[in-house]
């Protein structure tokens, strides 16, 4: 075997590793794990209602934050044991405004805008009971969700707990919206094997719940806080359980512009956070999450989109100097994912909604943009102060 057929297959394998081979590996090694460990099932019928403050950070929210504060209002949980803290500094709009006149929600407000993560460090002082959920203000939450996320911090190794996140996607859903859609319902899956075993990898910041005295300021600049928040807590010898009964509602991005910059954004966010968190890698000190978090984040971030690279230049070469047929598959496998991904984008940018092209074009999308996030990392382009992706006001 040639140097360049050994890269190829090197590629191949960890692509396919990436985003389908762990998952499978993963789902082995719980089936297995299920005949020598009993799952311990979190009961219903006690309900746990510990104190607990909701905390939703928001910028320049006037459209949308009336809707957000009383879908906040009606949760079911008892109203003496729920505080509620929104957070708006620098918004400039009538999103305060809104807020003060609901006198149950304390506000937080400085007119300097200094980015979500100072907000939250700054607002975390002002917590006072045991528990905290944080959840985005463009998002809406189920009735249940206080419910369903105490409920896990019976078990006392739990240091926080994810909530689901669904996007919302019409029936006939534009490439970006219905793409976002069957990613997260990938990665839900993935959360629900990751848990099982031990831990959900990154919790997403639309809506987790964190013990109070695990939490520790995060650094200024940190352009993914809801990871480095619950991985800091991995970290202390605590697991992030997952509660998928618990849910945040958003629609899709806008457009494909939006969703392309907040794509770009997070791979930015995550090299940073993986460079802050090598110590993860070491497997002696963390052997109960190394595994998990190489395959499920750090392969994703790192060797996916690169392996996608070599697989098709070595691929190209092999062809070129006379390679077994075998290989001509493959070639022609890599080239009708990319122009099936090349047909999706330009239907894209048309607005014409075609679910045949989606997956194929989602996937490309989704690893160019890591490449321009890997170069804002580089540079220091991304801000943690940063527009957010307007996002859609309908679905249907």
């Amino acid at each position: 075997m040639t140097v360049i057929s050994l890269i190829f297959w090197c590629s191949i394998f960890l692509v396919c590793y990436s985003y389908v081979g762990y998952g499978i590996l993963l789902y082995i090694v719980i089936k297995i794990r299920r005949y020598f460990v009993k799952i311990q099932h979190i009961g219903d019928e006690t309900p746990y209602t510990p104190e607990v403050t909701f905390m939703v950070a928001a910028y320049n929210e006037a459209a949308f934050i009336k809707e957000k504060i009383l879908n906040t209002l009606s949760l079911n949980y008892p109203e003496d044991k729920l505080q509620i803290i929104f957070v708006t500094d620098g918004s400039s709009d009538d999103t305060n405004n809104i807020i003060r006149s609901y006198p149950r929600i304390n506000l937080l407000y400085e007119p300097e805008r200094k980015g979500k993560t100072m907000a939250v460090n700054r607002a975390m002082k002002y917590v006072k009971t045991p528990f905290v959920v944080f959840s985005d203000a463009n998002t809406l939450l189920n009735k249940d969700v206080a419910l369903c996320l105490m409920r896990h911090f019976k078990n006392e190794n739990t240091g926080a707990v994810a909530g689901e996140k669904k996007i919302l996607v019409a029936d006939q859903a534009e490439a970006e919206g219905a793409g976002e859609g069957m990613y997260w319902k990938y990665e839900s899956l993935l959360k629900k094997w990751d848990a099982e075993l031990y831990s959900v990898m990154g919790a997403a910041g639309e809506l987790f719940a964190v013990r109070t005295s695990l939490y520790e300021d995060i650094p200024a600049d940190t352009i993914l806080d809801d990871f480095m928040i619950s991985f800091g807590i991995n970290k202390k010898g605590y697991r992030v359980a997952y509660a998928p009964d618990a849910y945040a509602q958003e629609t899709p991005s806008a457009s494909l512009e939006d969703e392309y910059k907040r794509k770009v954004r997070i791979a930015a966010g995550g090299f940073q956070s993986m460079s802050r968190l090598m110590d993860l890698l070491n497997f002696f000190r963390y052997p109960k999450i190394t595994w998990q978090y190489v395959s499920h984040r750090v392969s994703r971030w790192t060797a996916a989109p690169l392996c996608l690279l070599l697989a098709l230049l070595t691929n190209i070469i092999l062809c070129a100097t006379g390679a077994p047929f075998v290989y001509w598959l493959f070639l022609a496998a890599q080239i009708g994912l990319y122009g099936m991904a090349l047909v999706g984008y330009v239907l894209a940018k048309r607005q014409v909604k075609s679910k045949l092209f989606y997956i194929p074009f989602y996937f490309v999308f989704m690893n160019v943009a890591v490449y321009q996030g890997f170069g804002r990392f580089l540079r220091k382009k991304q801000s943690a102060v940063w527009d957010r992706s307007q996002r859609q006001l309908t679905v249907g």
